[in-house]
């Protein structure tokens, strides 16, 4: 149920304000060019300075306008144990099919932390739980040991979004994990390396401009043609790298509003990108062949 090419949403700002009809027709054109399932509420999404007012509205809305159609994977998570299962509940009341759940930030909780608040909200829900391992932003690393642990003890809990960055630690989670325990890259460049270890997916930034080509690649990796998987690593990774010029969203939220897809507003402490890095975005997106020429004016 959760693999393929899963999209980390952004959300659309107008007027600082979610724009719920645009976000809407994002969901369509993920449903429409591929997507496998749809992430609200993640990093992409800028969880960390929406309400809980908006990021329930936000998880709401995604659920409403999918209508079962794929997966809707809630970014749920929270360095407080009891705010993760209170956005979580709430996820779990209204419709989503699994939830997301970042480990806490900045308490840097030790590795029992770690298990305790990750055995907290699974125990508070049905739904599935896959954990997200970043520690370049939350600083804490979820050992593979402690992955294993909660996926021996927590029934719900299946799977994890890894944007470690390491292999060899992917490889060692896939190694004491359940054989059916999901690993999903969190990395766009190393999706097709994570599925050659037995990955399943992605769970993607690049995917919200080019979602076809990152379903492509997943799925031309499936059927077996790996020289055609490899070609459209290749062509997306230019792409993916400038998805990362700047810290995520801003650059895909900019490289948005350029094609025209929602306004590029994020909100602080976010900025907008640098007239240097817009330069090299641009050129990013006229390469791939998103952008006209003649729009670099």
């Amino acid at each position: 149920m959760f693999k393929g090419s899963i999209v980390a949403i952004v959300t659309p700002f107008k007027d600082d304000k979610v724009d719920e009809a645009v976000f809407r027709k994002l969901i369509e054109f993920h449903i429409k060019n591929g997507t496998s399932g749809i992430v609200p509420c993640g990093t992409t999404g800028e969880s960390a300075t929406l309400s809980f007012e908006e990021h329930n509205r936000v998880i709401e809305i995604t659920v409403e306008q999918v209508k079962k159609r794929v997966p809707v994977i809630a970014g749920t998570g929270s360095n407080s144990t009891a705010e993760a299962v209170m956005l979580t509940k709430h996820a779990a009341k209204v419709g989503a099919d699994a939830s997301l759940q970042v480990s806490p930030y900045y308490n840097r909780p030790t590795q029992k932390g770690l298990y305790l608040h990750f055995k907290a909200v699974a125990d508070s829900v049905d739904i599935p739980i896959i954990l997200y391992n970043i520690a370049s932003r939350t600083g804490v690393n979820i050992e593979p040991e402690t992955i294993a642990k909660l996926a021996a003890d927590c029934k719900n809990i299946i799977g994890v979004k890894e944007a470690s960055g390491s292999l060899d630690q992917m490889s060692r989670i896939k190694a004491l994990c359940p054989e059916d325990f999901v690993l999903l890259s969190g990395d766009d460049s190393l999706t097709l390396p994570v599925l050659s270890i037995g990955g399943k997916g992605v769970i993607s930034v690049v995917a919200n401009i080019v979602p076809a080509d990152v379903a492509g690649l997943i799925s031309e990796f499936e059927k077996g043609h790996i020289q055609k998987a490899q070609t459209l690593h290749y062509k997306l990774l230019p792409l993916v790298k400038a998805m990362f010029i700047e810290t995520n969203p801003i650059p895909v939220k900019t490289a948005m509003g350029l094609l025209g897809m929602c306004e590029p507003d994020l909100r602080l402490p976010m900025s907008p990108l640098s007239d240097e890095n817009l330069e090299k975005l641009k050129k990013a997106l006229k390469d791939y062949g998103l952008l006209k020429a003649e729009k670099l004016q």
